[in-house]
């Protein structure tokens, strides 16, 4: 092989592991989302989680909680909240609250794009593999790709273990302008999501994108019993 077509070779392989991540774990984030009507109820049922001391009960938080899902998942105009008050006659979300839900929306509508280039851009990477006839490469380009996906999960878990609020902080001042994104304790958004919340959905996360690496690592697996025999 010429140092020509070792460096294209190289250069695609290494393009698939660095797509493979970005794929998997924007995956996890709409799995996490279009399911939050199943995990959501059972998050706010689990043991220890944090009593609204503002008065919301479990079935308050269930209900307004499935009113921003609901915004989350459609293309809604963010005068969708209009029509939602309080108990006391107040507007379910103050400006601040609108503003981030705003920004939420419109980050998961880049993210939505990404993704599907993402796997538009690793699927067309092992076709040429494929075509430039190192589809022996393309298993191990895809356990590569995983052996990155779990690193990175295995660090997303260990910031969660050593300092949730750290890395909570972190996400928000990368993907947010401003502080749209600090509430007050009394805000619908804390009383609804308090800390414990987005931990266990940072965890879920972590889990939903082992689940989906595991898998891909099982269609490498298969891939990797096939090929030589194709080759040979």
């Amino acid at each position: 092989m010429s140092s020509r077509a070792r460096f294209w070779k190289q250069a695609v392989e290494s393009l698939f592991v660095i797509l493979l991540p970005i794929s998997l774990i924007l995956s996890s984030v709409y799995v996490v989302l279009y399911s939050a009507g199943i995990w959501v109820p059972i998050e706010y049922r689990m043991p220890g989680f944090p009593k609204d001391s503002y008065g919301f009960d479990l079935q308050d938080r269930l209900y307004w909680s499935s009113v921003d899902i609901h915004f989350l998942l459609s293309n809604e105009d963010i005068s969708y909240f209009d029509s939602y008050s309080l108990a006391d006659g107040s507007p379910m979300h103050n400006e601040r609250e609108l503003k981030h839900m705003q920004d939420v929306q419109v980050l998961l509508n880049v993210m939505k794009r990404v993704l599907l280039a993402a796997w538009i851009l690793a699927v067309l990477m092992l076709v040429l593999l494929w075509r430039m006839g190192h589809s022996q490469e393309i298993p191990r380009a895809i356990f590569r790709g995983i052996r990155a996906t779990l690193i990175f999960i295995a660090v997303l878990i260990l910031g969660i273990v050593v300092s949730f609020g750290v890395l909570f902080v972190s996400f928000h001042r990368i993907f947010f302008e401003g502080d749209t994104w600090l509430f007050a304790y009394s805000d619908t958004f804390i009383r609804l999501y308090p800390e414990r919340f987005w931990r266990d959905c940072f965890i879920l996360l972590g889990l939903v994108t082992i689940l989906e690496a595991l898998t891909v690592y099982g269609i490498g697996r298969l891939l990797a019993k096939k090929i030589p025999a194709e080759a040979g």
